[in-house]
Parts: C-alpha cells; sequence; structure tokens
C-alpha cells in the first residue's frame, strides 16, 4: 500500500508541476504561489498566502527536513545506541544557521553548492537502488508476497499518508520562484519540471522498493532512519556513506527551500505586502539578506517545540489548500484572460484533477489530525484581519508611521542593505 501511495503522489506530484509549468511560462514573474494566487484572486489571498508562508510553512518546511538532516549526520556517531533527541536538535539548529549563513552571503555560492548536493542526492539513491535491484535478481522477494494482506489502510489515514508523500516531492514549484533568474523560461521551465519529476518518482519509488527486499514492512515502521538499517544488512562497513550522503542530500534540500522562498518574501515586500526591508537587498554581495534572516527566529521555535511529523501535518495543510488554489487559478485565468499567452498549455482535466485532490484531501486532513491541521487553519485565518490592519488601513498614526520608517533606517544600516534596482526603477 505505501508503494501505490508513493506512485500516486509522484503522479499528482508531475500533475501539480505540470499546472505550474503554464503558469511559470504565461506569467513570467518571480515570486511562485503568492504571484500566481495574486494575478488570479487578487491580493486579499496573495497576502495570506505570504503570510502562512512566514508564519507556518517555510518555518516548519525547513525544521521537518533540518531534523532529518540532523539524525542522518549523527547516525556514524551512535551507530550502537539511541541517538539523544536533544543532540539531533543542537546540530540540525547549527546546520540551519549555516544554510542561512550561506544565501545570506553568495547567490553564486549557493548554487554552487545546490548542484553538489543534487549530485549527492542522486548518488544516495542509488546507493540503495543498486543493492536492492541485486536483491530482487537474487529472488529475495519474500516481503511482497500477500503485499496487501493485513494492511489497515483507512479514509482517515489518506490525507495524512498524502502529506507525507506529496512532501516528499514538494521541490517541483521551486523552479517558479525564481522565474525571472531563469534563461528561456517558456522552454527551459517545462523541461527543468518534466525531466525531474520522472527522475524523482522513479528514483523514490524504486528506493522504497529496494528497502522492502531486506526489511519487513513492520520493521521500517520501527526504524527512525531507515537508510540506515538497510545500509547495515547490506554493506556492512561501507554503510557509513549512506547517512552521509543522506545527510548532504537533506542539507541540499534545506538550501533549494530557503534560495526559493527569500525571493518569494523579496517579491511580496516589493508588491508592498511585507515590511519595506524586506525587498531589500545587501550593498555589496547582492543578496536578499533581509529576506533570508527573517526566517532564522522563527524556524528555531519551530525546531525546538515540535516533532517531525506533527510539523508535517501542521505545514501540510496551508501548503496544500494554497496549492490546490493556485492550480484552480489556473482554470479560472482560462475563461477570465483567453488571450494570455501561453506557450506551454496542460490538458484541462489535470489541473482540475489535481485541485481538486489537494482541497479534498485538506478538508479531510482537519478530521484525521485535528489538532495540528486545526492549529494550522487558525493561523491561516488570521491572515485575512492582518491585511486589513497593516495593508488596507492606510489612516496608520503618525507615531507609528514614524518609528516604523526609523526601525527600517536602522535595520538598513545594521545589515547594509538598499532597495533594489526593481524598487528604484518603481
Amino acid at each position: 500500500m505505501s508503494l501505490t501511495v508513493w506512485t500516486v503522489c509522484g503522479i499528482l506530484s508531475l500533475f501539480g508541476a505540470l499546472c505550474y509549468a503554464e503558469l511559470g511560462t504565461c506569467i513570467k514573474k518571480s515570486g511562485g504561489h503568492y504571484t500566481y494566487i495574486l494575478e488570479a484572486f487578487g491580493p486579499l489571498p496573495a497576502f495570506v498566502r505570504v503570510w502562512v508562508e512566514l508564519l507556518i510553512i517555510r518555518p516548519a518546511a525547513t525544521a521537518v527536513i533540518s531534523l532529518a538532516f540532523g539524525r542522518y549526520i549523527l547516525e556514524p556517531f551512535f551507530m550502537q545506541c539511541e541517538i539523544p533527541e536533544l543532540a539531533i536538535k543542537l546540530i540540525t539548529a547549527v546546520g540551519i544557521t549555516l544554510v542561512m549563513v550561506l544565501n545570506s552571503t553568495s547567490v553564486s555560492w549557493s548554487a554552487r553548492i545546490q548542484i553538489f548536493l543534487t549530485f549527492c542526492k542522486l548518488v544516495a539513491i542509488l546507493i540503495i537502488i543498486v543493492p536492492g535491484v541485486i536483491q530482487l535478481i537474487k529472488g529475495e522477494t519474500q516481503h511482497f508476497k500477500n503485499a496487501f494482506a493485513g494492511n489497515d489502510a483507512s479514509v482517515m489515514g489518506l490525507p495524512l499518508a498524502f502529506y507525507s508523500g506529496m512532501y516528499a516531492y514538494s521541490g517541483w514549484f521551486y523552479l517558479n520562484f525564481v522565474t525571472e533568474e531563469v534563461e528561456n523560461p517558456e522552454k527551459n521551465i517545462p523541461l527543468a519540471i518534466c525531466i525531474s519529476m520522472i527522475i524523482v518518482t522513479v528514483g523514490y519509488v524504486l528506493t522504497n522498493v529496494a528497502y522492502f527486499t531486506t526489511i519487513s514492512a513492520g520493521e521500517l515502521l520501527l526504524s527512525k532512519a531507515v537508510a540506515v538499517t538497510f545500509a547495515e544488512r547490506l554493506m556492512g562497513d561501507f554503510s557509513l556513506a549512506v547517512p552521509v550522503f543522506v545527510a548532504l542530500s537533506c542539507f541540499g534540500s534545506m538550501n533549494g527551500g530557503i534560495f526559493a522562498v527569500s525571493r518569494m518574501f523579496f517579491v511580496a515586500s516589493r508588491e508592498g505586502h511585507l515590511p519595506e526591508i524586506l525587498s531589500m537587498i545587501h550593498v555589496r554581495k547582492h543578496t536578499p539578506l533581509p529576506a533570508v534572516i527573517v526566517l532564522h527566529p522563527l524556524t528555531m521555535i519551530m525546531l525546538f517545540n515540535g516533532d517531525l511529523y506533527s510539523l508535517l501535518n501542521f505545514l501540510s495543510f496551508a501548503r496544500w489548500l494554497f496549492i490546490g488554489l493556485v492550480v484552480a487559478g489556473l482554470i479560472y485565468l482560462r475563461y477570465k484572460r483567453p488571450d494570455m499567452p501561453r506557450p506551454f498549455k496542460v490538458p484541462l482535466f489535470i489541473p482540475a484533477l489535481f485541485s481538486f485532490t489537494c482541497l479534498f484531501m485538506v478538508a479531510l486532513s482537519l478530521y484525521s489530525d485535528p489538532v495540528n491541521t486545526g492549529i494550522g487553519f487558525a493561523i491561516t485565518l488570521t491572515g485575512v484581519p492582518a491585511y486589513y490592519l497593516f495593508i488596507v488601513w492606510d489612516k496608520k498614526p503618525k507615531w507609528f508611521r514614524k518609528l516604523l520608517d526609523r526601525v527600517t533606517v536602522t535595520l538598513q544600516i545594521l545589515l547594509e542593505v538598499v532597495p533594489s534596482e526593481e524598487d528604484q526603477k518603481s
């Protein structure tokens, strides 16, 4: 059943990625989800989207992947015993800080390191898939017999399985955050998205098939680091390489997420939906420094106050609600603006199926995990009064406006940041 979920989530992610490829080629602005909601539905939903990205989605998503990084980087030092939870969180905090420093220091170095870490991801997957294929050739298929017997798959567990599966694939929309930095986006965005989604889906499904050649479903559920359990049984001393490569893979996901989402904050600030300071860049390094460092304290709060799965359910409600809304916006734009140039166009059933699935799973998750998804829903709703208070209400007291100006100028001096060229032109 888990292999079925992995496969279905991969196909759904491909559908979502194709929809974003169409949006990226007809709306050639950076900002991803935020920009597309702004174009389709206007400023209020767009503000709420960037509000939850800042308060919920990005800090929690960074905390989730960095917790995996912290566990795997410590595995070689705790092979014979349990890793203390505090040790995982402390090394995770160091990893998060390192990623933020990297993205604040150099755009080019961040991009170069991302290429190297992507290579590490593929190596980590191949290290697991190749021995798994060898096991299959040897006839190690005992864990695939009666594969659907005894599983307790329920409708209530489905959205949480969907959240976990879709989270693993959820890098496909990051390219749309940096559309303005992509050369020849009409050709390169659809090409990059389609190639990567096929590679990732095949890689993830085969990785899980490889696990089941050596580990039973029950043992897999009990393992806190499945790749390490698999490597220890098949690879002997070489098994130490696996947690290192998996940790580097997680670090790459942390870096890619921060690199992309800082552009969303940058664009939202440029539109007047976030404080002006977040659209400024470092005077010498030309990095969106304020947009990167604003995430650090929020991510640390999430890290030390939650565990991996509660954080995942907490962030997934808001993330998939708005991704479903973005893809529904694609359908709406087909009718609202039929003359918009669309160099890449998907059949209408793809966005219809994808948006329906997202919104259905989001609604169902309120019953499956009412506490974490309910908190996510409540914080999402706070975006509405925040929009009217901070954006619409333009008769703020004079002392308040002066205070904001002083804070902005002080932060500019401390961080050595200036308005970007786009701000100066506007």
